[in-house]
């Protein structure tokens, strides 16, 4: 399948002479959501910025269905839907009217039926005559996708789209992204809430140092590096681990009361069994057991440490 932007070698150095981004290469399917995930200053806005044609790249390339981003920027464009972190909107407009108005920039014709359809989709059209400044954060953030939904763009890209919005909302958002794949448009989300990724990506690409760690698809790393975390809970504290459990490799909880033991389920054998067996040995009793599975945000911290 041809992807929707093929990215390939693509650098950028500053004028400072930072190198914001080192051969970094990428395709993104259409109608998938990859989220794009990296600490400050890993690239990720030098990244989306090239791809939006708003900064030029020092070398490689990038095409966007088939356009060059630099040689074909308008076709490009055109096919890219921005929202900003920022909530950057005319105060004292109404939510119609700012949608339009992006339409408009594109040099589309009004489409009083699409703007419905947009406002719909994004449970907005109650809103529709509301000035912006009436409505909620959430509200705000919705109209910012209605706007970079309103050319009927291909590829949306969302930077921070619920930072500062809270629990209930920030699902109500996911279902709208959601909603989005399914009406075949492809998603590149960059956050910082490591559960967003989690919950709705179909890919994870890692960003570090200017270079791309990593891209995979979410279940499938979640299978390949999580890992379960057995608690056991003591009945009595313990000092140290003793040494006829050294091999387990076993962590002692800070008040004593609970060792860790990390074990992979892929593997042929989880080691539990004989664990459980060493502990009984070494007489100590056992009053719980629970396991953690790791989430993507301890695999996410895992890569960055191991690239610093």
């Amino acid at each position: 399948m041809t992807p929707i932007i093929s990215i390939r070698d693509l650098t950028k150095t500053y004028d400072s002479g930072f190198e914001a981004l080192k051969g970094v290469s990428l395709d993104i399917a259409a109608g998938e959501i990859l989220s794009l995930l990296g600490p400050n200053g890993a690239g990720k806005t030098t990244l989306i910025s090239i791809i939006c044609g708003l900064v030029t790249p020092s070398g490689g390339g990038v095409t966007v269905g088939g356009h060059d981003v630099v040689r074909d920027y308008r076709r490009a464009r055109a096919l890219i839907g921005l929202v900003p972190q920022e909530i950057a909107l005319e105060p004292f407009e109404k939510v119609i009217n700012t949608v339009r108005f992006s339409r408009g920039l594109f040099g589309l014709p009004d489409d009083p039926d699409r703007i419905e359809e947009v406002l719909r989709q994004l449970s907005l059209w109650d809103k529709r005559d509301s000035r912006i400044t009436a409505l909620s954060g959430g509200m705000k953030r919705r109209v910012l996708i209605a706007k970079a939904l309103a050319h009927e763009p291909r590829v949306l890209f969302l930077d921070e789209p619920t930072a500062g919005v809270d629990v209930e909302l920030r699902k109500d958002m996911w279902a709208v992204v959601r909603g989005l794949r399914a009406a075949g448009v492809t998603v590149l989300l960059t956050t910082h809430y490591i559960e967003e990724a989690e919950a709705i990506s179909d890919r994870v690409a890692v960003i570090n140092g200017g270079r791309i760690l990593l891209v995979e698809e979410k279940d499938r790393l979640m299978r390949r590096m999580g890992k379960r975390h057995m608690r056991i809970e003591l009945h009595e504290p313990l000092a140290a681990v003793p040494a006829a459990l050294a091999a387990h490799g076993l962590r002692l909880a800070a008040d004593g009361m609970a060792l860790i033991f990390d074990y992979d389920t892929a593997a042929e054998r989880t080691g539990i069994t004989k664990l459980l067996n060493d502990l009984a040995a070494a007489g100590i009793v056992l009053r719980d057991l629970d396991t953690h599975q790791s989430t993507l945000e301890e695999i996410f911290v895992d890569l960055v440490k191991e690239d610093a």
